[in-house]
């Protein structure tokens, strides 16, 4: 530095401490708001098409923001799904693979990066699984029991009472709709429309009625805590909605068919969210962690697996994956039937790594009258006269070790093509995409699988 632009320094910060002299403070960081729903369809939100149920403030929230059409969680099951979206990292690499596991204490999560940048990091509600967020370092947790459905009303209060200080990144998890649904339901069953995964029977259309009336709490829920956030919080706040996988019924949680891992994702943020848009750029769970650092100023750090998509939300591309991957393990004794699986824009590939196995899960192993066999019976029963009946028993029971799924003629994969010659280069491209996918993660498929070991739900948490 020379002589003469030394001088020029010291006079500029001569003048910068002399009294009534204003150093430009920077700006104030956003707030970000981040509301998860529990076991929630996508398809049965009407930004999303949905018709069943009405969902006034998703749709409100849609008005407000950017709809994302093409979301997907890491994994179809509650612990493995919530891990992922808290530390940026594929089930494999934090750790989290069954449900009930936790990822590996080293692993760095959400409220650490959050802290460095001086944020006040808060969870109420289901925001990990259950009583886990209290080991992820959040400065403030409550309400993350099974069903303790006071927490949305918990989060609204405390957002009344808090002081303004520190930027906020605020978590609030609905356990809605997961199960128990509510036994009164307003919705008429004999005039709802069916899933065509689903077999037709009075006590299917009651359990469907009931569900729709846990989506109905949640959008509920979700309106609560998006007003509370409008009228606590600066305008320049980013507020999310998503949910951690499909509704419990067959072929949704824990499935790798989209009813399992396609979610809903709307994002709104006044002046930086063009209010009323969609988007059909393809994301993953696993990159909401990096995109929300990115949206307020920080640099996603290198080794994540997920990857920032602010510029999807601004508007600024209309793109970001090409392919999505997917990872089931099991939940104890109710379900332990590992898959993997890749979804491109029109495609689907699942691997069923131990398709010799029969697939169960918490719907047909309940007990007898509760939320899943209360309808699980009536299709057992019709399976032995109907023969589509006993068609879709048998497909939940018994999976071949691939599917292939042509998702632009067949969106509710019903048709498996791995036989069909005509494909035989998409099956092959497919299938490589995830055998890349796994040596890169050190996934050895079943052999992987069968060295986990099988974490024992506390007598407090809940599938």
């Amino acid at each position: 530095m020379t002589r003469g632009l030394r001088w020029l320094v010291a006079l500029a910060l001569g003048f910068a401490h002399a009294p009534g002299f204003a150093i430009a403070a920077d700006p104030p960081k956003p707030n970000v708001v981040l509301f998860l729903a529990d076991d929630l369809g996508w398809a049965d939100c009407s930004p999303y098409g949905g018709k069943e149920v009405p969902t006034p403030n998703m749709a409100r929230l849609a008005a407000d923001g950017v709809t994302l059409t093409h979301a997907f969680v890491a994994s179809p099951s509650c612990a493995p799904s919530r891990a992922a979206l808290l530390t940026g990292l594929d089930p494999m690499r934090n750790g989290a693979m069954l449900n009930h596991a936790r990822p590996k204490a080293n692993v760095k999560k959400w409220p650490a990066y959050f802290k460095e940048l001086g944020y006040e990091i808060v969870a109420i509600g289901k925001v990990a699984h259950y009583a886990q967020v209290t080991e992820y370092g959040f400065d403030h947790t409550s309400h993350f029991k099974y069903h303790e459905d006071e927490c949305v009303e918990t989060a609204v209060k405390w957002l009344e009472a808090r002081k303004p200080g520190k930027p906020l990144c605020l978590l609030v998890g609905t356990n809605w709709p997961h199960v128990p649904w509510p036994k009164e339901t307003k919705f008429d069953s004999a005039k709802l429309s069916l899933p065509p995964t689903l077999v037709d029977t009075k006590e299917t259309r009651q359990a469907q009625a009931r569900y729709l009336a846990a989506v109905a709490n949640a959008d509920r829920d979700l309106g609560l805590v998006h007003d509370a956030a409008r009228k606590h919080l600066a305008k320049d706040t980013l507020f999310l909605f998503t949910a951690d996988h499909g509704s419990q019924f067959p072929f949704g949680k824990w499935n790798g068919y989209d009813a399992g891992i396609r979610t809903p994702l709307i994002a709104a943020w006044p002046g930086r969210i063009k209010p009323g848009t969609t988007s059909g750029a393809m994301v993953s769970w696993i990159d909401l962690l990096p995109t929300c650092l990115d949206a307020i100023g920080a640099k996603p750090p290198e080794g994540l697996s997920g990857k920032s998509f602010l510029s999807v939300l601004r508007g600024e591309k209309d793109a970001h994956r090409d392919k999505v991957f997917v990872t089931h393990s099991g939940d104890g004794a109710m379900n332990r039937y590992p898959l993997r699986a890749v979804r491109t824009r029109d495609w689907k590939y699942v691997r069923n790594l131990d398709s010799d196995a029969e697939h169960h899960t918490h719907v047909d192993l309940a007990k007898a009258g509760t939320d899943g066999r209360n309808y699980w019976d009536s299709w057992a029963e019709k399976a032995k006269t109907d023969p589509v009946a006993a068609a879709v028993v048998k497909r939940y029971h018994k999976r071949p070790a691939e599917e292939v799924y042509d998702l632009a003629a067949d969106p509710w994969e019903l048709k498996n093509l791995t036989a069909d010659p005509k494909h035989a280069e998409k099956l092959k491209a497919l299938r490589a995409d995830l055998d890349t996918w796994m040596k890169s993660l050190g996934d050895e498929g079943l052999k992987t699988e069968r060295a986990l070991p099988d974490p024992a739900p506390k007598k407090k948490d809940k599938p």
